[in-house]
């Protein structure tokens, strides 16, 4: 079960070296949000602290021959994010950072995965909705910490900016 385990992390590395590549180049698309401009640096760190769930899950996964809630749930959080590049780019009708890899990485690997834990009899663990919810928000909480600088930096500025006598 180590193959699967150590699998995810390596699958998600594969994965989101590709959206490190081109995030900051699709972000900065005039006809997108600017809640979606990322910069290179603000997407390294999301990525590394997501990395950091995902590397702890694998541990945990490997540990446990795979048994570990936490694990499983990453495992299934992997897979069914899959959905989500797809649907952005079927919406934004062009590519999103993630799509290629996508279909030749994430969905593959999900389903290797799950098929190797039932063929080694590992039991499903019980869904557990705060798991659930807390590895939900793995991805935004980590956007939002990486955007923390500039945040600060527009805060600075307005508090330094031009002030109306009284």
């Amino acid at each position: 079960m180590k193959k699967v385990a150590w699998g995810l992390l390596a699958a998600w590395i594969v994965h989101d070296l590709e959206e490190l590549a081109t995030m900051p180049s699709f972000s900065r698309q005039p006809d997108l949000p600017s809640f979606v401009r990322t910069s290179r640096s603000e997407a390294a760190t999301a990525i590394g602290l997501t990395g950091v769930a995902m590397a702890a899950a694998s541990a945990v996964g490997a540990a446990t021959g795979g048994r570990s809630k936490f694990f499983q749930a990453s495992l299934l959080g992997f897979g069914l994010h899959a959905g989500t590049h797809i649907a952005q780019s079927v919406v934004l009708r062009r590519y999103t950072p993630g799509l290629v890899t996508t279909p030749l990485v994430v969905i593959p690997f999900s389903v290797w995965a799950w098929r190797r834990l039932k063929a080694e009899g590992v039991p499903v663990a019980p869904s557990d909705r705060r798991l659930n919810v807390a590895l939900a928000a793995v991805v935004p909480v980590s956007h939002a910490i990486a955007r923390l600088p500039r945040l600060r930096r527009r805060v600075l500025t307005w508090n330094n900016g031009p002030r109306m006598s009284e």
